[in-house]
């Protein structure tokens, strides 16, 4: 609290000065107000055709377009400020002067995958420059509660480093559990690191907090801090992992406070996934590891050398573990997630908390689904944010009429992400089906192949499923005239939540 109140007290001077500035400038130039008016028309048909032309998911340029033709000057500002999906300079130099120094590592395929699923592999990794790995082993956590435990014993085993990067950190008996083992790990010579998102951890974790781990000799940073005018809101870390020894990694989709191992209830139960990872495919995550730590912290780290191990004899399955970054041309998983349904045969079953699509995304549920997909979505049953709850269900007609089924998780919030196609491919990772996660921010996501852990994330998706309400268009969905137009509203507003 503290920490948004200093940000608040600089802040607030500098705005105030701006607007008298304003009120000054628009008193002296009243009388060619007309003229003024004309030019900002122009200058606004010129920055619409640029919007227009950009690459740019459609959803989100039509609310950009209103905004901009409706307020002119403003909303160009506006759109410059928040809504451009680039990352500021000062995020844009110091990512690519790392990455110069990270190299996309050499593309592999499955070698029993059909040939259009071999393609989708290539293209993944042509997005991101990640690498296909043979499963050596990866186990499935059903809730938070049962990874934490797991997480907290192989940190005690941990003999050369700790990487640990979270979107939110907040300070609670979980949080103090984790670090009581950190700081005696750094004691006994092991690197440890830990790098937290400035934004997501703005009102749990401050200056202090880190500077407290920095005397305990644990390394501490913020990812793209968000300082006043130069910050942004967008191109987030919301990423999720901890790397030891290069030989395992933990990708749990929840962060690190209370409400995701259900140790305080806020929004009921709380469902959520976890992942351990060994083997080669471990090399995935230091990589994208060490790449954002020597963005943001003034203690670089070498590459660690891969962990070497024997080739797997008989892998379980594949997987590719990959992150999405806004500053890509293309949206990594959004282009992954259309691929899957477009080749979806028998079923499709989604995980997310959040539901807001872009056209091109939801076009390739509904094409699904009326080819004769069994394509299912479990939502939460109580919401974490009630207005992005209600505009997430504002998709939900659309993709009903359209043979999608819909389900919410009636004893609590689901915040697990995730997907399973036909048994065969699926992915667990930090992704929301919503904007700002397929298109704004920093994610982490691992694509699995004729995994075993496929199979568990079915079992788990149908028994979940049995402790969901079905959602059914004209019961429980509305369809009136009223829900009609506030829908229409909602989604065309979705893009900025």
């Amino acid at each position: 609290m503290r920490r948004i109140l200093t940000r608040v007290l600089v802040a607030v001077p500098a705005v105030a000065l701006q607007l008298a500035w304003l009120l000054l400038l628009a008193n002296w130039l009243a009388p060619w107000a007309a003229l003024i008016n004309l030019v900002l028309s122009v200058l606004a048909l010129l920055f619409v055709l640029y919007l227009i032309t950009k690459q740019e998911e459609p959803t989100y340029k039509i609310l950009w377009l209103l905004v901009i033709l409706t307020f002119p000057l403003p909303g160009a500002f506006l759109y410059l400020m928040f809504g451009d999906k680039r990352t500021t300079r000062p995020l844009k130099k110091r990512l690519s002067a790392v990455q110069a120094d990270n190299p996309p590592a050499p593309q592999a395929v499955p070698p029993d995958a059909d040939p259009r699923l071999a393609q989708t592999f290539r293209y993944l990794e042509d997005i991101t420059g990640a690498a296909l790995h043979p499963n050596q082993q990866a186990t499935f956590y059903h809730l938070g509660d049962a990874v934490y435990p797991v997480m907290l014993r192989a940190l005690e085993q941990a003999k050369r480093y700790i990487f640990i990067e979270y979107f939110i950190i907040d300070k609670g008996v979980l949080w103090d559990s984790f670090v009581e083992i950190l700081r005696r790990k750094a004691a006994q010579g092991v690197d440890v690191r830990v790098l937290y998102d400035d934004l997501g951890s703005i009102s749990t974790y401050n200056g202090g907090d880190t500077w407290a781990l920095q005397k305990q000799g644990i390394h501490c940073a913020a990812f793209n801090p968000l300082l006043f005018v130069r910050g942004t809101l967008n191109c987030r870390d919301h990423r999720k992992m901890m790397i030891i020894d290069g030989e395992v990694a933990f990708t749990p989709r929840f962060n690190l406070a209370h409400e995701y191992s259900n140790q305080t209830v806020k929004y009921g139960h709380w469902k959520d996934f976890g992942l351990e990872l060994h083997g080669p495919a471990v090399e995935n995550y230091t990589r994208m590891f060490t790449e954002f730590w020597n963005a943001f912290s003034n203690e670089p780290l070498p590459a660690p050398e891969p962990v070497r191990s024997d080739p797997v004899p008989r892998p379980e399955g594949y997987v590719l573990p990959y992150y999405d970054s806004p500053l890509r041309r293309t949206a990594a998983s959004n282009e992954l997630y259309i691929e899957l349904l477009s080749q979806a045969r028998e079923y499709a079953y989604f995980y997310t908390p959040y539901l807001m699509l872009g056209d091109a995304l939801q076009e390739a549920f509904v094409r699904a689904a009326r080819r004769g997909v069994d394509v299912r979505i479990i939502m939460p049953g109580i919401p974490d944010k009630k207005l992005v709850f209600r505009m997430s269900r504002s998709f939900y007609p659309a993709l009903l009429q359209a043979g999608v089924k819909i389900y919410e998780y009636i004893p609590g919030f689901v915040h697990a992400k995730g997907c399973v196609v036909d048994g065969v491919v699926g992915t667990v990772g930090t992704v929301n089906l919503d904007y700002r996660s397929l298109f704004l921010h920093f994610e982490n996501n691992a694509l699995f192949y004729k995994a075993s852990i496929l199979e568990e994330l079915h079992r788990d998706f149908l028994a979940t499923q049995r402790q969901c309400r079905d959602m059914v268009l004209g019961e429980n969905v509305r369809v009136s005239l009223g829900s009609f137009l506030l829908d229409g509203v909602l989604r065309i507003l979705s893009p900025l939540c």
